[in-house]
């Protein structure tokens, strides 16, 4: 199984915020943590950041698996930096969106340069552009695109 890197998690961290208080998102759908969402997100509904930070751990953990499982079998071999920012696509627009984009679709035909121009479709919440929406999909293309770090430039 394949693992969302560091500059991953860094990158849905900076864009999603930190809310320690639940609250609507543009798209209006309840948020609280690092972005999370679901049935058990309540009006009222207050984390620490350490549960945020749980919770976002086993939100990537879910759509890691997700985007693995869209990838397939037959996928082109997928580097740590690309599969990064397809679970940071992923956990912003839903596994079910993810599963029919055209970031999906181009990635698994080998179209690296197609595959990071589609991330750029996707900068629409409540059907309007949304700018902060633009800078996560040019990010999340730069990290598409970017070679992965080698475990000795950690070191410095």
């Amino acid at each position: 199984m394949m693992n969302t890197n560091p500059a991953g998690i860094g990158l849905i961290k900076s864009f999603e915020g930190l809310k320690l208080r639940a609250c609507r998102c543009p798209a209006n759908v309840l948020t609280i943590g690092f972005g999370h969402t679901g049935p058990n997100v309540r009006e009222g509904m207050a984390v620490t950041e350490a549960e945020a930070e749980d919770l976002l751990r086993r939100d990537i953990e879910v759509f890691g698996q997700g985007v693995e499982k869209a990838l397939g079998a037959s996928a082109p071999a997928t580097t740590g930096n690309q599969f990064a920012a397809l679970v940071s696509l992923a956990y912003n627009i839903g596994l079910g969106a993810f599963r029919t984009s055209s970031v999906l679709r181009e990635h698994k035909e080998g179209h690296t340069y197609k595959a990071s121009a589609c991330f750029r479709l996707w900068c629409k919440a409540g059907g309007k552009e949304l700018p902060g929406l633009l800078r996560r999909r040019e990010a999340e293309a730069a990290l598409y695109l970017g070679p992965d770090e080698k475990p000795e430039d950690r070191s410095a």
